[in-house]
């Protein structure tokens, strides 16, 4: 073991290890709620499926790479190749969606209160469960063939067209039948990304024209604390950033899995850093708006006078 390699390895196990404890306790979380009977929203619906996702795709990507980095090149079989690359794929394309979903529906539910948009967010209220679920089944069946691009680390068959990733291997391939599937892949991710980037940029907008309008009965003691309308906008400008900018990477390695035959390891570790930022971060960010709702709650109750909710 080079100390390059046990260099990346802790990153990677320090990166994992705080994702899993983010994750872990926002799941924690959701699950103390549905047995205490507090009431969620469905937009907590959505944040437990990418909360799921999230874990799938730090224990699917991180940890064999971290592992592999410590020494361990031959722990999974060919089966098991397949089988964790084909988790990692399901869980990043269920990630994109419910931030797509996620980032929608809150646009829907901060929309002026007219009877067009009262109605909008009513059927999608009771579509959101439905829909996140169909999810997985969609990318389940989206990723089908990346299983037979996927092999042990000792497949010695056609080597020269694969590469590896020190505990799995992948095939290498620029035939026509490859640009298509990859061609399906980016423009499903490209449906989602322009639908979360156009609802997100809306629900800025309509947050800062609601922020302009109720300014001058605010007193400044209002002032001086973060609106909740601030508040959302920021959680939403913080989780679109990181996502976008986890997503470019992700997208990089993937293009560098399907056409590069000599990407070195190191190269495939710092992209990997950089892919599962997002399942890292994300948590923490929502745990932090979580905590501010619940003071809003809290103070709501003390006072007994209604104030705007976080979305």
């Amino acid at each position: 073991m080079n100390p390059e390699n046990l260099a990346m390895g802790i990153l990677l196990f320090s990166q994992i290890t705080m994702g899993m404890l983010g994750n872990s306790s926002l799941l924690f979380y959701y699950v103390i709620s549905i047995f205490t009977g507090k009431h969620l929203v469905p937009k907590d619906l959505i944040i437990e499926h990418l909360t799921f996702a999230n874990c799938l795709s730090i224990i699917s990507r991180g940890i064999p790479q971290t592992m592999s980095h410590f020494g361990f090149k031959y722990f999974l079989d060919d089966i098991g190749c397949k089988l964790i690359v084909y988790i990692y794929r399901i869980s990043r394309g269920v990630s994109l969606y419910a931030m797509c979903l996620l980032s929608c529906f809150q646009c829907i539910t901060i929309s002026p209160r007219n009877i067009r948009w009262m109605k909008l967010k009513h059927r999608a209220t009771k579509f959101i469960g439905p829909s996140c679920s169909l999810s997985w089944l969609v990318h389940l069946l989206l990723n089908i063939a990346t299983p037979a691009r996927v092999s042990g680390p000792i497949y010695n068959k056609n080597a020269t067209s694969r590469m590896s990733y020190g505990y799995c291997s992948w095939f290498a391939s620029g035939n026509v039948s490859t640009a298509l599937y990859m061609f399906l892949l980016c423009f499903t991710d490209g449906l989602c990304l322009g639908l979360m980037a156009c609802s997100s940029v809306s629900m800025v907008n309509i947050l800062f024209r609601h922020k302009r309008q109720v300014k001058h009965i605010h007193s400044a003691e209002h002032l001086l604390k973060i609106s909740p309308e601030d508040r959302a906008a920021q959680t939403l400008i913080t989780l679109v950033f990181i996502f976008v900018i986890s997503y470019s990477f992700s997208s990089i390695v993937v293009i560098f899995t399907t056409y590069s035959k000599g990407l070195m390891l190191w190269a495939i570790s710092i992209l990997l850093f950089l892919e599962i930022f997002f399942p890292t971060v994300s948590p923490f960010v929502l745990i932090s708006n979580i905590k501010f709702s619940s003071s809003i709650f809290l103070l709501c109750c003390s006072k007994r006078k209604p104030l705007p909710s976080v979305t």
